[in-house]
């Protein structure tokens, strides 16, 4: 029984021995062994290994993925002009030597990210103090970032390399700081409202122009109209009356007893009206009394 007992018990130790001695190293990673606290390997493939048992060897593992290190902070730089403005920016970068980064940078990933993020900062003040805001906010705000990133592959690759590699940097916003923004939208607040009164005043005056182009079209166009008018009325008069008269000038009782008609016409107008007369003594009712003054004698020839 003691026997077996040994042997499941040397089984669990050799277990716990090999399996402290294997590791696996990701295609993610870079693999590092230490022997008593110096490098002893860097393993770059994927795939199993073997060390020594601890305390002799151990390993630990470095990200050899594409990193991306965002500006962490908001503090204002001076441009060429002395203003101050927060700029957001971002870094892609990866670990290409896991032996250079390690004794010059730490030993992992938030070490490099640290110090390339002073690096970073430095040169985005270095060359941001060289522009105007013309500058940064037109075309040359690329040749701004391939400056910083050229000073900063200077500083990683310099005389104790990094061991890293800069991808790509790039701005993501460029702004004042709060409160020359506030001054800035109060500027541009009341330039718009000048453009814009000033808007106002020119459609109104243009308005008042077309009113007024429009009213005296609208006086030449009525004067006009009556004056045709009244040409074709004094037209139709003429004509009217020369047919009058050539009718009148046929038969002179027929004439007169046009006109009769017409004057009781224009006399008995409305229902209202009242007209005192003597029949036998006026001649107003002359055409009434007896047939013959009332009919017309036929025209002669």
């Amino acid at each position: 029984m003691n026997r077996i007992g040994f042997l499941i018990s040397s089984a669990l130790v050799a277990l716990a021995l090999l399996s402290s001695m294997l590791f696996v190293v990701d295609q993610r990673q870079f693999g590092v062994v230490y022997a008593l606290g110096q490098i002893k390997e860097v393993i770059t493939e994927p795939g199993l290994n073997f060390k020594l048992p601890p305390p002799f060897q151990n390993v630990t593992y470095i990200d050899k993925r594409l990193l991306t290190l965002d500006s962490p902070d908001t503090e204002p730089m001076l441009t060429l002009e002395k203003q101050r403005v927060v700029v957001d920016w971002f870094v892609r970068w990866r670990i290409t030597d896991p032996l250079q980064y390690i004794r010059n940078v730490g030993l992992d990933e938030a070490a490099g990210a640290n110090q390339l993020n002073r690096v970073v900062r430095n040169a985005f003040q270095e060359e941001i103090n060289r522009r105007s805001v013309r500058d940064l906010l037109s075309s040359k705000r690329e040749q701004l970032m391939t400056d910083v990133k050229r000073e900063v592959l200077e500083a990683v690759k310099g005389a104790k390399p990094w061991g890293v590699d800069v991808v790509d940097v790039r701005i993501t916003r460029m702004d004042y700081v709060e409160a020359i923004t506030e001054s800035v939208y109060r500027r541009m607040e009341a330039e718009r409202k000048r453009v814009a009164n000033e808007l106002r005043s020119t459609g109104a005056a243009e308005g008042e122009k077309i009113r007024a182009d429009a009213d005296r079209q609208r006086e030449v166009t009525v004067a006009n109209a009556y004056r045709d008018a009244q040409k074709a009325k004094g037209e139709g008069d003429a004509q009217a009356a020369a047919i009058y008269g050539e009718a009148f000038g046929r038969d002179a009782q027929f004439a007169q007893f046009y006109r009769s008609l017409e004057a009781y016409k224009a006399s008995f107008n409305k229902k209202g009206d009242v007209m005192v007369l003597d029949p036998a003594g006026s001649d107003f009712f002359k055409a009434f009394r007896g047939s013959g003054a009332a009919a017309p004698a036929p025209a002669r020839k």
